[in-house]
């Protein structure tokens, strides 16, 4: 193995050791009941150890803020970032895409119901308006 090659692989370990910038400018402890729930859900205690929290809580937003990173540089040769952007970046990761797709697909049928409901709430509104007798 060459020096430079050492001394490449010594850094790299080194920089991932080491939190990173935003895990130091951000606001720690944001997600970590719903990460509780979460670990809970994927098998750990009820309550987990909470520098297991921390850390998944790390890992997550890490991971996240790489993402939108990376979904921001697709985007901005269009000026413009979408939820296709994410879509496009996970194509290769089934699970994640078919699970993406499905909850835009239960939010797309739950704007329609609310959209349905809301409207029907206004005629049942106005029906009754007109019903009612006005005291005077």
């Amino acid at each position: 193995m060459s020096s430079s090659a050492a001394g490449t692989s010594s850094k790299a370990r080194a920089a991932s050791s080491q939190p990173s910038e935003t895990s130091s400018k951000r606001k720690r402890g944001v997600f970590q009941k719903e990460l509780q729930h979460m670990m809970y859900g994927f098998g750990d205690d009820p309550n987990p150890l909470p520098e297991s929290v921390t850390l998944m809580e790390d890992i997550v937003v890490e991971y996240v803020t790489e993402l939108v990173h990376k979904a921001q540089d697709i985007g901005s040769q269009r000026w413009k970032l979408s939820v296709e952007d994410f879509l496009y970046l996970i194509r290769k990761d089934l699970p994640k895409l078919n699970r993406c797709t499905e909850l835009l697909s239960m939010n797309e049928e739950l704007k329609q119901a609310r959209k349905v409901f809301e409207s029907d709430e206004e005629k049942l509104r106005k029906v009754f308006e007109v019903d009612e007798p006005v005291e005077g």
